[in-house]
């Protein structure tokens, strides 16, 4: 569905995955995952009297709730299938931001073919393949339940078997649509829950402001569950902030052109390959007063709506391309962060001062903090 170019089969996918994988109904009996998980995560981290890698629990968090909402598996996390699951989760989007030369300059592609990247390539599918074959073939011998609260691998095989789509859909139609979700969903929200924690913690009276306002709400309840969610204005205005400043996919995806146009003078011939730069859109200093500056106050009494309403801001894109798992990903960000954020008091490691905190970005289409970010937790006493 993300690469695939505009036409019948998009629009049928699209339809697939707006009404029955991540509907708002569909989300909502997410929940009850939602809220195990990251309990357990809290759990985890109160047992820590010590620095914690906060970068490495978020990316643990995002592959336990993609893989529990795909595929109604959860994975000892020091067993082998879990490992086998991450070291397949990186090698597909370090692929994806590879440079192939072929891509550029086709009859050059023996090139990649003599730099090893085509073999890489190759044996990436065929793991992915495998994987997602043992996942299927368990969930069709189990003859598991396909109700509502099934995971999406149960709805994506029924509709199927059923044949009620307007296009026929392959398996490897199915494996294609769990790769999108296996790729976009685990790294995009951990990235935006590190992203978010780094700048807090970088402002020290945004922190204060922001848990003093969970903590009220709360009170000795001792956990954040998602009813308290429309009642935390300053906590979506810090992460909608910290989308701004940090978009998990700067340059969104890769879009192609269907038809001749001209934009400010210049005229975009068809099957232009365009890239959208949402980070630099978002820090426009004719649009934002202080673009660079970290100010969620900017967020609060109006109307600025970062689902693709307002061009200043689109860390999901907008139009019809727009990020089918939107509301999923902020529900589970959201969640996470104000659980966090309830459950400690978050300092940095003995020697370290605010200015030692790096700001440097991985390469790759989700912009990850370079330096995993490390931090100390202390327990909230109700």
């Amino acid at each position: 569905m993300v690469f695939s170019p505009y036409g019948e089969y998009w629009r049928e996918v699209r339809k697939i995955t707006a009404i029955h994988l991540l509907s708002v109904k569909k989300i909502q009996s997410f929940r009850p995952i939602r809220e195990d998980e990251i309990s357990r995560l809290v759990t985890k981290i109160s047992g820590c009297n010590k620095v914690v890698n906060l970068s490495e629990m978020a990316m643990a968090l995002g592959s336990s709730l993609i893989c529990r909402i795909a595929f109604g598996k959860r994975y000892d996390e020091n067993g082998s299938e879990i490992g086998r699951f991450d070291e397949l989760l990186h090698e597909a989007q370090a692929l994806l931001a590879t440079f192939f030369v072929s891509d550029y300059f086709p009859a050059f592609g023996w090139v990649d073919k003599l730099t090893g990247l085509i073999n890489r390539l190759e044996t990436t599918f065929k793991n992915l393949d495998s994987f997602y074959q043992e996942i299927i073939d368990e969930h069709l011998g189990k003859k598991r339940d396909m109700k509502e609260d099934g995971d999406i691998l149960d709805i994506l095989i029924q509709l199927k078997e059923e044949n009620s789509c307007s296009v026929d859909l392959e398996w490897d139609h199915v494996k294609a649509l769990l790769t999108d979700i296996f790729i976009a969903a685990t790294d995009t929200s951990a990235a935006s829950i590190v992203w978010t924690m780094t700048a807090l913690i970088k402002t020290p009276k945004v922190l204060e402001k922001v848990q003093a306002e969970i903590r009220n709400l709360v009170g000795k309840k001792g956990k954040v569950d998602e009813d308290d969610m429309p009642n935390l204005p300053y906590l979506k205005a810090v992460i909608n902030e910290a989308f701004r400043l940090y978009p998990p996919a700067p340059l969104l995806v890769p879009r192609e052109t269907i038809e001749k146009c001209t934009l400010e003078g210049y005229e975009i011939q068809p099957k232009t390959v365009v890239y959208v730069n949402a980070w630099a859109v978002a820090r426009d200093p004719d649009y934002w007063e202080d673009p660079h500056e970290f100010l969620p106050d900017r967020f609060l009494n109006n109307n600025i709506d970062i689902k693709g309403q307002d061009f200043g801001i689109i860390p999901f894109g907008s139009g019809r391309r727009i990020c089918p798992g939107m509301f999923m990903g902020l529900a589970n960000v959201e969640l996470t962060l104000a659980n966090l954020l309830y459950s400690f008091d978050w300092e940095l490691p003995p020697g370290i001062q605010i200015q030692d905190i790096d700001m440097d970005c991985l390469p790759g289409i989700t912009m990850h903090k370079k330096n995993a970010l490390f931090l100390v937790p202390k327990k909230y006493v109700i």
